[in-house]
């Protein structure tokens, strides 16, 4: 079965592969301990990280143009 894995299938898995990634890296340092800037700096980090898994699912496709000949 051969695997069929688009350019837009990868972009959509490094997203989510990000959100996954930032809020794990969260999760650990608000375990050890973080004052109000670095909660800051992770709250962006999860919003900018959840922003572009979003624009990567609805930006619109490349448009193709066909030569006429």
């Amino acid at each position: 079965m051969p695997i069929d894995l688009t350019r837009k299938d990868l972009a959509d898995w490094a997203s989510a592969g990000l959100v996954f990634l930032s809020g794990a890296t969260t999760g650990h340092y608000a375990a050890v301990g973080m004052n109000a800037i670095q909660w800051a700096g992770a709250a962006t980090a999860i919003l900018g990280s959840i922003t572009v898994a979003v624009a990567v699912r609805v930006w619109p496709p490349k448009a193709t143009v066909s030569a006429e000949d």
